[in-house]
């Protein structure tokens, strides 16, 4: 048995937003779906199941007639042919009518829209639109009713076989952001009522994880504190932002954002409890004096680069400071991460310092000291052996 009914406000946004949802309610053998109209009025503009007291109220209920006769006729359909009532072909078979006659833009328009419009970091900009990207080449997510679990599966696969312009394979990292991204996309459309649920409810994707995190020794560290670059020049500037990064945890974004005034001193040092930029994330922070002589050096300011000239140029410091590990902005954060659990920090309290919305990301940092200790120990039992077969 199938019965369907135009239902308003499913949801009771109504009184909060000013406007509610109506949706066509779909049954079949004790199975619900909703199939969204597209169409939101306040409480005193529905009665009696239609639309009233608005110049457009003829219109609007002709498209709800509309959609119900889809409805009613797929069903029809069904039964004419001996076929089992499937609730999700008739949603598709509304949406594909739907976007046939809707001047709403696409999933891809809205989704570059949104992200131009939100108030994002600019690396978080560039995520999103790198995904975008990826969605077109893969062709297959371009509308609203595209929007399933199938093709959200098929995506996956399709971004671990695909090869970038180097010849190699995206990482398990890369591709988890890809989905993080898009899930908070889609959670931000079923917000809109653009699409009922979100498909990544009833999908989990591992998350993934640099094979490598990379960080300089203490030697290193203090190298790169000690080099002599010329004065006056962007290579200078660099080097003194990555002291900086080394000692205070700070990403780029945030270190772009830093505001001294916000810090108090206690005790004599200097401490504050700021907001990550990417995240919102609260974090604690301390200048350290290599951060503190950073500060003194540039007016209580930190010094502005632009990201992209800031990684080309810390190439150059790495070379010069004859250091092997490749210098990017974020090897500093992960340099202090390391640098305070060799140190004897507790794992919680570097967490806290780094900003981080869990422990499981500070948990990396442990696990590769942990994989560092485990080679020493190798190294040592490798020279005792070889002592033992020389009899000495």
């Amino acid at each position: 048995m199938i019965t369907t009914k135009i239902i308003f406000d499913r949801k009771h946004q109504a009184k909060k937003d000013g406007t509610g949802t109506i949706e066509i309610r779909v049954t079949v053998a004790r199975r619900t779906i909703y199939i969204s109209t597209g169409v939101r009025v306040s409480e005193r503009e529905w009665k009696a199941g239609k639309i009233v007291n608005r110049p457009d109220a003829p219109a609007l209920n002709e498209r709800l007639g509309i959609i119900y006769e889809i409805v009613d006729r797929e069903a029809n359909r069904c039964i004419k042919d001996g076929q089992p009532i499937n609730t999700a072909a008739i949603k598709k078979k509304v949406w594909n009518e739907k976007n046939a006659m809707s001047d709403e833009p696409s999933f891809l328009d809205w989704f570059d829209h949104q992200t131009e419009i939100l108030n994002l970091a600019n690396g978080t900009v560039k995520h999103y639109k790198s995904l975008h990207t990826r969605l077109v080449e893969f062709g297959k997510i371009k509308q609203w009713i595209d929007i399933t679990t199938e093709n959200i599966s098929e995506f996956d696969a399709w971004l671990h076989k695909r090869k970038l312009s180097n010849g190699e394979a995206i990482t398990d990292a890369a591709v988890y952001k890809y989905h993080k991204c898009l899930k908070a996309m889609l959670n931000r459309a079923v917000t809109f009522d653009k699409i009922d649920r979100n498909p990544y409810d009833r999908l989990k994707f591992k998350r993934g994880e640099s094979e490598n995190i990379e960080y300089l020794t203490e030697e290193e560290m203090n190298a790169i504190v000690k080099l002599k670059v010329p004065k006056g020049t962007q290579i200078e500037v660099a080097k003194d932002l990555f002291v900086f990064q080394m000692y205070t945890g700070l990403s780029y974004s945030d270190t772009q954002a830093f505001d001294f005034s916000k810090y108090k001193k206690v005790k004599g040092k200097w401490v504050n409890t700021g907001e990550r930029i990417k995240t919102g994330v609260a974090y604690v922070s301390s200048l350290l004096p290599p951060a503190v002589a950073v500060l003194e050096k540039y007016g209580w300011t930190v010094p502005k680069i632009d990201n992209a000239d800031y990684n080309h140029l810390l190439k150059v410091v790495g070379t010069m400071a004859e250091i092997p590990t490749k210098m990017h902005t974020h090897l500093a954060r992960h340099t202090f991460a390391t640098w305070m659990l060799r140190n004897g920090a507790k794992i919680e309290n570097v967490s806290r310092m780094l900003g981080h919305t869990n422990i499981r990301q500070t948990q990396r940092y442990a696990k590769v000291l942990a994989e560092s200790v485990h080679e020493d120990f190798d190294m040592v039992a490798a020279k005792m052996k070889k002592k033992k077969d020389k009899g000495e």
